[in-house]
């Protein structure tokens, strides 16, 4: 049984609309190896999460206007989960289900800082056509999506939907292909078929997501190819430790990385994203806005989680916004 939508959300124009995935990470990283059948100490911790939830956050706090579209269940994480975007000054319009509940994900850090996931089928994943808010999605101006909510359907045909009415509006549209070994999965051509139609204007993939889109290794191959698969697209090829890789309208630019200070890398690419979007949006360059992206990522593969509470640095950072 669905109770109806909740909005607290601007409903009309906003510069970012964000749909798709709020789940909550349950993240386990050891201090040292975990052998098989052994124990060691570490840190478990609950923590906010959701590729497109951690867009969105990131977005708005590097300070462009955001509204995030998703389902939770009626319950406990669910209320959380609207406290949880409350608290970052985020609009939300969020569908409520009995059906199902609120996502979360196992997220396991090893003692090198590189994570692993197993994603639950919460709510988010049965998001309906019939239950997006077409009129606050027809009126705004950048509709970012994430291929977590590709990979199956529920929730591929409303997240396909929403780019249709988004794109007959005049919106932009971006969007980042989410996981490499889910793509494999799913098989290329079949993936390539749900999203070569989309009309994406920004590509945001990391270097294994696009080696397996396009069957490169080189970087700049790899965005090159890109550009022909999706031909109106600005590609921004994520490269971790070495940065990333800017190509637009035939032109490579090489991204420094920031820093190469893992701790752990949960949502270093879903903060890279709303950062990026966020200057992006706002009329930088793409190759200022990958800049200050690269420093936002870094700083989050610094500290636990991929939304952690704001610091010092962080707001040195955002402080800086030349806008």
């Amino acid at each position: 049984m669905n109770d109806g939508p909740v909005c607290y959300a601007r409903p009309m124009g906003t510069p970012l609309l964000v749909l798709g995935d709020f789940a909550w990470d349950v993240l386990i990283r050891t201090n040292t190896e975990l052998l098989a059948g052994g124990d060691t100490f570490g840190e478990v911790m609950l923590a906010p999460g959701g590729s497109a939830a951690n867009v969105a956050v990131w977005a708005r706090r590097c300070g462009l206007e955001t509204v995030f579209v998703g389902k939770i269940g009626r319950d406990r994480f669910g209320e959380l989960a609207e406290e949880n975007l409350r608290s970052e000054k985020l609009g939300a319009y969020f569908v409520h289900t009995d059906a199902h509940l609120t996502g979360s994900v196992a997220v396991w850090i090893d003692h090198t800082g590189q994570r692993s996931m197993v994603s639950g089928k919460g709510a988010d994943h049965y998001l309906l056509p019939s239950e997006l808010p077409r009129e606050m999605i027809a009126s705004c101006q950048h509709l970012h999506l994430t291929a977590w909510s590709f990979f199956a359907d529920p929730p591929r045909s409303a997240a396909r939907e929403a780019a249709r009415i988004a794109k007959r509006s005049g919106a932009t549209l971006s969007f980042d292909p989410g996981s490499f070994q889910m793509i494999e999965e799913m098989g290329v051509d079949v993936f390539l078929g749900f999203t070569q139609d989309l009309g994406i204007d920004v590509f945001l993939p990391n270097y294994e997501e696009g080696k397996i889109l396009t069957g490169e290794t080189e970087p700049e191959r790899i965005a090159e190819a890109l550009a022909g698969i999706y031909p109106s697209a600005l590609i921004m090829l994520k490269l971790d430790a070495q940065g990333a890789l800017l190509y637009e309208n035939g032109e490579v630019m090489m991204i420094p990385p920031a820093t190469n200070n893992l701790i752990d890398a949960t949502g270093a690419g879903d903060s890279f994203a709303g950062a990026f979007l966020a200057l992006f949006l706002r009329g930088k360059g793409g190759v200022e806005a990958a800049h200050f992206a690269t420093r936002i990522s870094a700083w989050v593969i610094e500290h636990l989680g991929g939304r952690p509470p704001s610091g010092k640095r962080l707001e040195r950072l955002l402080a800086g916004l030349d806008l």
